[in-house]
């Protein structure tokens, strides 16, 4: 197995890979562990146990997960919890629901239900769950333990390997939020055979993003197996698959882990993040959160063509990997002058009134252009022209 450490004067840092997942200390001190549990969820797996240590649990998760995975959870928990320990509850899924009112309504439960300060919050399910109630964490008697098991493949790759909690306000996507690691994050592959296409779909586009800003022999796999974790058509190898998942992980564990808590505002985790919170909010989350963030891969790869960082064939293969996966490059609606202008500034004055917008050089590589001046009005636009015509025509190829 792998590993990366890093040396921060006194203290030994880094990400360290084995067979069971990943451990990341921080420069700082925070340490923290990603799993992969394999049947997660069967009553004689102790690992759920132990995390939750014996203590009292709140639980909650979504409506579909409850429907699917709900009852196999109450079974672990009442398997290997005391009676009267624990309970589980349903509450609204879906980016109109990541709000201060949810997180505080998980409190309330909490606290009707006897949580006191060495109790344990637990998620089951995917990112705005887990966001929601890591946040209702850090806020409960001042921050308590919380235990994540990740059912979606953006929680198993992106959110699940994080610090960051938060919930969407103020007409502003993740306003209010906590870096609150949870105190174990559990994922289970085979929580992915049951999600939709569109959320597989969703998952490939943060996969897709740690390929272009670090890895190209990533990217390459992508681009051979852009099915990966469908269940339809020729499968992926299971190989292939637990390459893609794991390399995932540790790319963006390693990546988070020297700036943890971004005392450092340019991140090339950010590559997606820059276009894509208004696309979501400006479009009433029409798109899924996924679905903005390979939007904006697109159009930030044409700016990088516009602005000479990246040659052609790098900027249409990453384009077309996205539309070979079945994401949006484009958006028509949300997709102008004026809104992509206004999410440049917003990015410019939630980044230290810097812009730090991330951009490709090619598959496996990116930089930063730092400056909101960098980014003129009229190369803006060109590229918003650009990406409306690749969209076509790979829509078009798509077609045929």
């Amino acid at each position: 197995m792998s590993s990366r450490v890093l040396v921060d004067e006194e203290r030994l840092s880094g990400v360290w890979e084995d067979a069971d997942g990943f451990s990341l200390l921080a420069p700082d001190g925070t340490g923290y562990r990603s799993d992969l549990v394999p049947q997660v969820l069967s009553p004689g797996n102790p690992a759920l146990a132990r995390a939750l240590g014996g203590r009292r649990v709140v639980a909650f998760t979504g409506p579909t997960v409850d429907r699917l995975y709900g009852q196999a959870l109450r079974d672990y928990l009442e398997a290997n919890l005391a009676p009267g320990t624990w309970t589980l509850h349903t509450i609204p899924t879906g980016e109109k629901n990541k709000t201060l009112a949810m997180a505080e309504r998980v409190c309330a439960l909490a606290k009707a239900h006897g949580l006191d300060r060495h109790g344990v919050m637990l998620a089951l399910g995917g990112g705005i769950v887990s966001d929601v109630v890591g946040f209702a964490a850090s806020m409960y008697s001042r921050g308590i333990r919380y235990v994540r098991i990740n059912t979606t493949l953006v929680g198993q790759v992106d959110v699940g390997v994080g610090v960051k909690t938060g919930v969407n306000a103020l007409h502003t996507k993740n306003m209010f939020g906590a870096y609150h690691p949870a105190h174990a994050s559990l994922s289970d592959p085979a929580f992915l055979s049951t999600l939709p296409l569109r959320e597989i779909r969703c998952g490939l586009a943060e996969i897709v993003k740690m390929a272009v800003i670090l890895d190209d022999e990533l990217f390459r796999t992508l681009e051979r197996y852009p099915d990966a974790f469908r269940r339809t058509g020729v499968p992926t190898p299971p190989e292939v698959e637990r390459y893609i998942l794991r390399t995932s992980m540790r790319l963006m564990m390693e990546e988070l882990c020297p700036n943890l808590r971004e005392h450092q505002l340019a991140r090339l985790v950010d590559f997606g993040h820059t276009f894509s919170p208004v696309i979501e909010t400006a479009g009433d989350h029409r798109l899924e959160h996924g679905e903005a963030v390979a939007v904006d891969m697109a159009l930030s790869s044409c700016l990088a063509l516009r602005l000479g960082l990246v040659d052609e064939r790098e900027c249409d293969r990453i384009i077309g990997l996205l539309a070979r996966i079945g994401l949006p490059v484009f958006d028509a609606e949300t997709c102008t002058p004026e809104l992509m202008t206004r999410a440049l500034e917003e990015s410019w004055e939630r980044r230290g009134r810097r812009l730090h917008l991330v951009v490709p050089i090619a598959a496996g590589k990116a930089t930063f252009v730092d400056d909101l001046a960098d980014v003129p009005r009229d190369v803006l636009g060109l590229a918003l022209d650009e990406l409306a015509l690749r969209a076509g025509a790979f829509a078009h190829e798509a077609a045929l």
